[in-house]
Parts: structure tokens; sequence; C-alpha cells
């Protein structure tokens, strides 16, 4: 890490279906073992699956309104005070939004009853554009636990 200045970030390049930064960075984060192009066929399928239960709608565009509504716009972080340990408010940076969206969306993906991960992926990515399901709950949980926190909204640093 630079001793001055902000600390590089890695470029990612943007998928080669939809040349999109946003789908690559979905991609990398549901690929396990290394294995990406499982994870291109599962994503790609499930945004298949999207456009037929929308009616023919664009993919890509209903893929970005389902990160759009799982995006936290607040959270609490831990900050220890005086031996006290406080859970204080703090907005999200765009980033971590898009990330945690991101890594919300495929950890309730994976722990639905489907049967393959591309049902699991489609009816997720579904919900969330329709506001519910499990993404939408960690969203709403993370937004109350910091609305519930507000009192030590005055540490922050």
């Amino acid at each position: 890490m630079p001793r001055k200045g902000p600390v590089p970030k890695r470029e990612i390049p943007p998928d080669p279906k939809f040349g999109s930064v946003l789908v690559a960075k979905f991609i990398n984060n549901l690929m396990k073992d290394g294995k990406k192009n499982i994870a291109r066929k599962i994503f790609y399928e499930a945004l298949e699956r999207l456009r037929e239960k929308s009616g023919g709608e664009d993919p890509l565009k209903l893929f970005e309104k389902a990160i759009n509504n799982v995006k936290p716009l607040i959270e609490t972080r831990s900050r220890r005070i005086g031996g006290a340990t406080y859970q204080v408010p703090v907005e999200v940076r765009p980033e971590r939004q898009i990330s945690l969206a991101i890594k919300w969306i495929i950890k309730a993906a994976r722990a639905r009853n489907e049967k393959t991960m591309v049902e699991r992926l489609s009816n997720e990515l579904w919900d969330a554009i329709h506001e519910k399901g499990a993404a939408i709950k960690k969203r709403d949980d993370t937004h109350r636990m910091a609305e519930s926190n507000r009192v030590f909204a005055h540490y922050r640093w």
C-alpha cells in the first residue's frame, strides 16, 4: 500500500457478450474454483430466463435494475470508544454498494431451493427486480440496523 495518494484499483475487463464491467464483476463473484466459463454459462442462461419471464425486455437493463434495488445506502460499522463498542451508521461508498449487492444476490441465490443454479439465480434476480426476496431482505435489515443506531451517528469518523 502506498504511503501517499489513493490505492490503485485493478482494472476489470468488460465481459465478452455485453461489454459491461458490472456483468464481469458479477461473473467473477459467481465463479467457484476458477471455473469462469461455467460461471458465464450460468449467468447468461439466467439472463435468458429473465428475458423470457419479462416478455422480451432487455435482460441487461433488468439485471442493472436488480443490482440498483439491492444496493445499500447506509450500513453500520463497529467503533470502539472508551471500552464500549458502538454500531455507528455510515454511508456506503458507491463501489462497496455494488460489491455488497452482488455478494448478497449470489448468496441468496445459492441458499434457494430450486434444482439448478440457473433457476436459483434467475429467480433471485426476478425477486430483486420486484423488491422481494432474500437479497432485498438483507438490504432492509442493514438499513433498519443503521436506523436503530442513528443515535450513535455523532461518533462517525
